[in-house]
């Protein structure tokens, strides 16, 4: 890959809909989501040294959709704690998640806490008083259903990382094609978990926007148009 998928830019942002299989930054030797987006921008603004852009928050290189970076360390400041804070001014974010199995209950909440291992390269649900333990919170959705999985969409209250991978998975519903967190049927594209919806504060017009990454093609011809159309 080398061109960066475009959903919005001004002189602040750079809006992008990530590919699967694409670190978001930090992949020793390897094409990222920021240094696509650094050679986007020296193509495009006619800068041939370095830019600057910041990563204000990530996507797991296995999951597809809508992120976005920073041209200018202003906004950079100013969106950062957004994502800290993903309610009132803060950040909003829906996922769509295909789960093994058929989930019944058609909304509701996951609330775990949850800590990481780092020797594991993962996290994990604390079943008992942990102090390193943090609150993971969510909401979802139900949308449809495919054979013997469920479409979901997923709004993330916190910003835990692996979050809705490490809580489904604990629910009894891990995400298709996610080994990591216990996911057996597979995926064509890595795991069934798209960044679907982003809104923000923009960091200078003081507006709230909102950002869609449409849903990859792959997730068309395995779900289907009509399961799809109802989002």
């Amino acid at each position: 890959m080398s061109e960066v998928d475009v959903v919005y830019e001004d002189n602040h942002l750079l809006v992008v809909n990530k590919p699967t299989k694409l670190a978001t930054m930090g992949a020793a030797g390897q094409p990222t989501l920021h240094s696509l987006g650094c050679d986007y921008i020296r193509r495009t603004c006619n800068k041939p040294g370095k830019v600057y852009l910041g990563i204000v928050s990530r996507l797991d290189s296995m999951t597809s959709g809508v992120i976005v970076m920073a041209r200018t360390s202003k906004a950079a400041s100013r969106l950062t704690p957004q994502f800290a804070n993903h309610s009132g001014v803060g950040a909003k974010k829906t996922y769509l998640a295909v789960v093994a199995g058929r989930v019944e209950q058609q909304q509701g909440s996951l609330v775990d806490d949850v800590y990481k291992d780092d020797a594991a390269h993962r996290m994990r649900v604390a079943h008992h008083s942990r102090a390193d333990a943090k609150e993971a919170r969510l909401e979802y959705e139900v949308s449809g259903y495919d054979r013997e999985s469920t479409l979901l969409k997923v709004k993330p209250l916190t910003g835990r990382k692996h979050q809705i991978r490490l809580q489904w998975s604990e629910a009894g519903f891990p995400i298709l094609g996610d080994t990591k967190y216990g996911g057996e049927r597979s995926w064509p594209t890595g795991i069934a978990l798209h960044s679907w919806r982003l809104s923000i504060m923009h960091p200078t017009k003081k507006e709230r926007m909102t950002f869609e990454a449409p849903v990859p093609e792959v997730w068309v011809s395995r779900l289907g148009s009509s399961l799809l159309v109802k989002l």
